[in-house]
């Protein structure tokens, strides 16, 4: 039997180990950055639906406001002074009124405005602001104050009724008059059966046939430009009173 001499084993030389280690730890660096673009989109992609499903939760707001316009003789059910749009509607859990009172149970006084903000995306806010339920013509002309008041200066009371419901950069309306669009501010907009231009005649609060929203967009995940929005009133639309 012949024992065999065997010769010394042979390792990796540091430059082996070396490039060894160099391949890993490159083929790390790729497998973190495809996994932080990953995170990255689907970071975006969630900010961008979150937003998405902001907007249209106000839009339809917007809708169900006007959906839900009351007019109530002797008082403005929508004005528009281009700083603040105020409007009286119906609560959605409001029974029908058969007593013929000025103002029935569960009526809101409702103000939309935008408001600057240089901290905001596009430098200002879409906020609403709505009061609490009325039953009075006193409260009712209390809370229309109140609307007007909080779209120029808000204080602690009426910040309670507020909420903002999505970063603009701006805003614009168009009401349907006689026929055609235009400013509500406009002396072009004339009142059905009046010859006063509606900005004259804006305090009669009167519901135009219909109402154009223009939302200025900021730069953002939605991207940037104007959306805009028709409710046609539903006497014309010929929806179900």
């Amino acid at each position: 039997m012949q024992i065999r001499r065997q010769g010394p084993v042979r390792g990796f030389t540091l430059i082996e180990v070396l490039v060894a280690i160099s391949v890993m730890a490159l083929m790390a660096l790729m497998a973190w950055r495809g996994l932080d673009g990953m995170l990255r989109t689907q970071s975006s992609l969630q900010l961008r639906s979150d937003e998405i499903r902001t907007l249209q939760a106000g839009l339809a707001q917007w809708q169900t406001d006007h959906d839900q316009l009351i007019e109530i003789p002797g008082t403005p059910s929508w004005a528009w002074d281009g700083k603040v749009l105020l409007l009286t509607r119906k609560a959605a859990d409001a029974p029908p009124s058969n007593t013929g009172a000025p103002v029935s149970p569960n009526l809101r006084v409702v103000a939309w405005t935008w408001r600057s903000d240089p901290g905001r995306p596009g430098g200002g806010n879409w906020q609403r602001w709505q009061s609490g339920p009325l039953t009075r013509l006193k409260d009712w002309q209390t809370a229309w104050e109140l609307g007007r008041q909080w779209s120029q200066t808000p204080n602690e009371a009426t910040r309670a009724g507020q909420v903002q419901i999505h970063a603009l950069a701006g805003w614009q309306l168009f009401v349907h008059r006689g026929g055609s669009w235009a400013n509500p501010l406009s002396s072009d907009v004339v009142t059905p059966g009046s010859n006063t231009p509606a900005a004259a005649n804006n305090t009669n609060g009167s519901t135009p046939d219909g109402i154009r929203l223009v939302l200025t967009l900021p730069p953002g995940p939605m991207g940037t430009g104007t959306l805009s929005l028709d409710w046609i009133h539903p006497a014309l639309s010929g929806a179900p009173s």
